[in-house]
């Protein structure tokens, strides 16, 4: 596996057009946070060596290089899942070929459920913390060198890119919640026992991504900053049937915000 990274990122830095030292994971309804990139190149997955192809509609499944603002960056238009049934490693390849290609900084975002009982659909959430819920870890195995064997996980989603959200939120009047995401593997919607069970668990959100890809991103040394939008509720007496689309369609009511909010950290950070 090491060796497809390599040759991956051999492939990319042949082609690359910038050297971008941040990087954004578009995930579910934010894909549209591209239109904000000016955009020098976009190379579809399935034309990378050795890259897994999305497959869930919503996520077009393309790595963009480009412009935010005055500053060079490379985005994951779709990402990957491990319900698509893909193993850990392929899920969380991208992210090793972003540190051989030299990503220092890391933006994730993905829609969730939320599970506390404050929050509301549409409401941004800043990762403080993460559960890992899926049955597969994605440093199972021989370790990879850019990183300890036994990582230690306590400031997995870095402190000083938290403090610019809420500085940038306080600034432009931008209303950010904060928590715990819980990561599962899906792709089923979460029952009202698990939702409440995730609660008691300590977790205020939960989804079906983003958990492995920080993980190995903070294997790297790579500084991640997570953000959850809340497109529906699994909060007793507020849990309704909810659909893949009706996500998007939330997400997407939001995604103006979150533009902004991580257009203007990258610019500051």
């Amino acid at each position: 596996m090491y060796e497809k990274i390599q040759e991956t990122a051999s492939w990319l830095k042949a082609k690359m057009p910038t050297h971008p030292t941040t990087a954004i994971i578009l995930g579910t309804g934010l894909g549209h946070l591209a239109e904000e990139i000016d955009v020098t190149m976009a190379i579809e997955y399935k034309d990378i060596p050795n890259f897994p192809i999305s497959t869930v509609e919503g996520h077009s499944g393309k790595l963009i290089f480009g412009k935010l603002g005055d500053k060079d960056i490379l985005a994951m238009q779709g990402r990957f899942h491990y319900y698509e049934g893909y193993s850990m490693k392929e899920v969380t390849f991208p992210i090793r070929v972003m540190y051989e290609l030299g990503i220092k900084t890391l933006y994730v975002s993905n829609a969730s459920g939320g599970t506390n009982p404050n929050f509301n659909i549409g409401d941004m959430m800043v990762i403080t913390d993460h559960i890992n819920f899926f049955p597969e870890h994605p440093l199972h195995g021989k370790n990879f060198p850019t990183g300890p064997r036994f990582p230690d996980m306590h400031d997995a989603y870095d402190p000083e890119l938290i403090q610019l959200a809420n500085t940038i939120g306080a600034e432009k009047g931008i209303k950010l919640q904060h928590g715990v995401y819980l990561g599962t593997q899906g792709p089923t919607f979460e029952t009202p026992a698990e939702y409440r069970m995730y609660h008691i668990f300590g977790a205020d959100a939960v989804g079906m991504s983003t958990v492995p890809e920080v993980i190995v991103a903070h294997h790297c040394g790579i500084k991640v900053f997570g953000i959850s939008i809340i497109t529906d509720l699994g909060v007793e007496g507020k849990i309704v049937e909810v659909s893949h689309e009706e996500v998007q369609k939330a997400a997407n009511a939001v995604q103006p915000i979150m533009a902004e909010l991580i257009r203007e950290m990258v610019r500051r950070s």
